[in-house]
């Protein structure tokens, strides 16, 4: 309880930061975001549990990464994550999972996602800001990546990118779970204060 009460400080520090820094209220935020006020309030004081879809929202529109969300200062010059160190953020009800990894650094960092798919359980997600590219590498099982309503079946071993300004869905399939890592290459953003 006292990490997740810690993680929902550093979330909330970092909504309120990015949003400063970009020049817009907590109005403009929630219109551009389609997030509500009330949500928005409750954000930045460290109340309320924000989902995923929440937070890639509102990541798209200060224009930094979901992990800008949420981790606090780096440490050192190399990072190392363990899977079982980090919370999903997204957790299906028949038991998939994403688990945001890291964010690298840098002018266009890239997202390192890890995720599950129990079969026929999918996740579909909004359109991202322009400029997004992901990337998914099917590590076991089957899967069927959905882009703009276009089906494409992977299979362990296969790949796939694409732009992610459309509308897309991740689903699992076959009758074992998939395992994929997921990559989020977002767009150069504003130079970051120094």
């Amino acid at each position: 309880m006292a990490e997740t009460a810690t993680a929902l400080r550093t979330v909330a520090h970092n909504v309120r930061s990015a949003r400063v820094r970009a020049g817009l209220s907590l109005e403009e935020l929630g219109r551009r975001a389609q997030v509500s006020k009330g949500a928005l309030v409750a954000l930045e004081k460290a109340q309320g549990n924000p989902n995923l879809a929440t937070l890639v929202r509102l990541a798209d529109t200060l224009g930094i990464s979901v992990s800008a969300l949420m981790q606090g200062p780096h440490e050192g010059r190399v990072r190392i994550v363990a899977a079982d160190a980090v919370a999903p953020l997204w957790t299906g009800e028949r038991g998939s999972e994403a688990r945001l990894m890291l964010t690298t650094s840098g002018p266009a960092p890239v997202e390192v996602w890890r995720w599950r798919l129990e079969p026929d359980e999918e996740y579909p997600s909004h359109p991202h800001q322009a400029g997004v590219v992901e990337t998914v590498s099917v590590v076991s099982g089957r899967m069927v990546l959905v882009v703009d309503g276009s089906e494409h079946p992977l299979a362990v071993g296969q790949t796939a990118t694409f732009d992610g300004d459309t509308a897309h869905t991740y689903r699992g399939s076959g009758t074992e779970p998939c395992d994929l890592i997921m990559t989020v290459h977002l767009p150069p953003g504003p130079a970051a204060p120094a």
